[in-house]
């Protein structure tokens, strides 16, 4: 039976997700992945053979396990302002466990190159946000949303808010607040609840 390799494509990406934390997109080189990595420079180059490959993994890897953890939320309960504020709290618990994975998040998929992914990654990337898209729809539906502001006004509940709850303290290196859950939540429930 074959050995696993040492350096697999998940540690490399993990990695680069702590470079990216620490230090930005632009700290994700290739050597800086090896070095931290502990990997050879060829090993980094078998799997990714350039920047943008890697890049791009960094980016969908991480966006494609934020959404899987999230978006499930939405079905935590059947009245709709609940499963919209179950989302919101979703959303900061996700980025409270994966504190430098957010970070990579708060970044957005340009800042990753994505003018230079292939176009097997740009299709990746459109496919998780139509996922993104029509879940909210129909989150948007259960709530009687009809308009495109009803719509926006759903899409800021349930990850703007949560974003803006977190976005200060992963900025600034401070812990999120033992309430944040919480002050998403009760934010989301009561911005739709409003609207109603």
């Amino acid at each position: 039976m074959p050995r696993p390799p040492r350096h697999d494509e998940s540690a490399l990406l993990d990695a680069a997700v702590r470079l990216a934390a620490a230090g930005g997109p632009a700290a994700v080189t290739m050597s800086a992945v090896a070095r931290e990595s502990g990997a050879p420079n060829g090993s980094v180059y078998h799997r990714f053979p350039q920047r943008a490959a890697l890049l791009a993994e960094l980016w969908l890897r991480t966006v494609e396990e934020f959404q899987g953890a999230c978006l499930p939320a939405i079905d935590a309960h059947e009245e709709p302002h609940l499963a919209a504020g179950a989302l919101a709290r979703q959303v900061v618990a996700w980025c409270r466990a994966h504190r430098e994975r957010a970070v990579v998040l708060l970044h957005g998929p340009e800042a990753f190159g994505r003018a230079e992914w292939s176009e097997e990654q740009r299709l990746r990337d459109r496919q998780g946000g139509l996922r993104v898209r029509e879940a909210l729809a129909g989150l948007a539906g259960r709530l009687g949303a009809a308009t495109p502001l009803d719509l926006d006004r759903v899409t800021l509940a349930v990850t703007g808010l949560p974003l803006a709850v977190v976005r200060g303290p992963l900025h600034a290196g401070a812990p999120l607040p033992p309430h944040a859950e919480e002050l998403a939540e009760q934010s989301a429930i009561a911005l739709l609840r409003a609207a109603a």
